[in-house]
């Protein structure tokens, strides 16, 4: 198994690994949990250019169709991101 990360330098990577081993599966969870959430605030941001003033539903609503197939969408949330929009 191929372990390179293309734009890390070897001794670095290396470092990066230690880390991880060293880290208890709490700390692995909170550290994917802030990852998870600084790409949905990423998300989020883009959402607001995109669309401009949207209510706060709204946001939700096209933040959750990213991750949610569209017949989830539709039966939970009654929204439709293919007419509404992503």
């Amino acid at each position: 198994m191929k372990t390179q990360i293309n734009d890390t330098p070897p001794e670095i990577q290396r470092i990066l690994i230690e880390g991880y081993r060293r880290m208890t599966p709490q700390q692995k969870m909170r550290q994917v949990n802030e990852l998870t959430k600084s790409v949905q605030q990423l998300a989020l941001a883009r959402i607001r250019k995109q669309h401009g003033e949207i209510s706060e539903r709204e946001q939700r609503l096209r933040l959750a169709s990213l991750w949610l197939e569209r017949e989830t969408m539709i039966r939970v949330f009654d929204w439709d991101p293919q007419k509404e929009g992503y």
